[in-house]
């Protein structure tokens, strides 16, 4: 099986060059290539010599993904399903606002956490991804809203977040090698990457040492330990207490304020008295709440909650002083939620 291009840093595509007797520019050549002109294949790299083009093709691949199938949102929102470069399937999604666009990736296909209202673990795990990989997904999805002419002005893809198929931090290095891609030859600013963890709390201590300014969001959806393991059990061997004192450290180590993702599911989790516990829980710490209405999936008995049940839940967490917003929902209408597109198509 070939290698890929994508994936290597600058530094590290002047060695290759170096150990087929080239010049060390023609690494940061192929960097420009793959990167920044979105080049999917060695063979197309014609401003490379003939012999170096050849001695590449045997041993690497760019890494590029097929598009399998894309949903389209009246929000200005869509999802793509993609074969990777090493095989099976998953999604990626593109969002359009006014003064930004976002990409959400997929870190690994399936996901052993198995959260019992997510679809991505419904399927199982099977594999990470490879760094490559994972930024394939913000040039295809890139690629993408280029033609469907959604891109912002400066014409790139200006936030990512990891918070597609699977856990991120259980994906470690790729998930740490991507961002730092991203970083330095996608030029996507560190501030407007965020990281989206289940609760793993040995990864959350080891992001919070490498000190990026990155935005890490911990998904709570509960408030006591029995809600907790019911809606999570792959994270069963953590307490909420656990959770929050790494997001703790993770604010001490790096200053920057946690986000705590909370999604809100009709009768489940979403009771003032749950509101009073978690506004609890975070008490005095620098942090806020993003409340996610559920996005319905199909064969999960999970409804999202009245709008009133939301108001009155996130009133409770303004008076115990957290601050918090509620995230606009989008994409219900093309599968967006995790895993469900795949799901679909494997069925």
């Amino acid at each position: 099986m070939k290698k890929l291009l994508l994936g290597l840093s600058d530094g590290e595509l002047k060695l290759l060059a170096a150990e087929a007797g080239e010049k060390e520019y023609r690494g940061k050549q192929i960097a420009d290539l793959v990167y920044r002109q979105g080049c999917r294949g060695v063979a197309l790299m014609s401003n490379l010599p003939a012999k170096f083009r050849s001695w590449l093709d045997k041993e690497y691949a760019v890494g590029r993904s097929q598009i399998v199938k894309t949903r389209r949102g009246k929000d200005r929102t869509f999802k793509v399903l993609l074969t990777p470069a090493f095989g099976d399937f998953i999604e990626s999604v593109g969002m359009a606002y006014e003064d930004r666009f976002s990409c959400c990736v997929s870190t690994q296909v399936g996901c052993s956490v198995g959260c019992s209202f997510c679809a991505t673990g419904a399927g199982g795990f099977k594999r990470n991804l490879a760094a490559g990989e994972i930024i394939d997904q913000v040039l295809t999805v890139g690629e993408v809203a280029v033609r469907e002419k959604m891109l912002p002005p400066d014409g790139r893809v200006s936030h990512v977040v990891f918070m597609g198929m699977g856990e991120p931090l259980m994906n470690y290095e790729a998930t740490l090698t991507a961002v730092k891609l991203l970083n330095s030859e996608l030029k996507v600013g560190m501030r407007n990457i965020t990281i989206s963890t289940i609760g793993y709390v040995p990864g959350i201590y080891r992001v919070a040492r490498e000190h990026l300014q990155l935005t890490l969001a911990i998904s709570l959806h509960a408030s006591e330990d029995t809600i907790r393991r019911r809606l999570v059990p792959g994270m069963s061997r953590f307490s909420l207490k656990d959770i929050v004192e790494a997001g703790r450290d993770y604010f001490r180590e790096t200053g920057r304020r946690v986000t705590f993702e909370y999604c809100l599911l009709a009768g489940v989790n979403d009771s003032p008295s749950e509101a009073a516990r978690l506004a609890e829980l975070l008490k005095g710490m620098n942090c806020h709440v993003n409340l996610i209405p559920f996005n319905p999936v199909e064969g999960k008995n999970y409804k999202p909650p009245r709008a009133d049940r939301s108001a009155d839940f996130r009133r409770v967490l303004e008076d115990g002083d957290i601050p918090v917003t509620q995230r606009e929902q989008r994409g219900a209408g093309i599968e967006a939620a995790c895993g469900q597109l795949r799901r679909m198509q494997r069925q």
